[in-house]
């Protein structure tokens, strides 16, 4: 394989599953963020800035 073909092939690689890896990984991340058990989570960072020192 010369240093042509072998850039060549990765490229296509990094053009065809790299685009798909990349999507997964982005529906995944959105899905992990989204997820109906974390609305708990996410509701207490919201309102951290609001919460005094001493609130417990």
């Amino acid at each position: 394989m010369t240093d042509h073909s072998t850039y060549e092939f990765l490229r296509h690689l990094a053009d065809s599953w790299g685009l798909l890896a990349m999507m997964l990984l982005w529906i995944g991340f959105a899905l992990w963020a989204f997820r109906p058990s974390a609305k708990h989570r996410h509701h207490e960072a919201a309102n951290m800035i609001f919460k005094d020192e001493n609130d417990g």
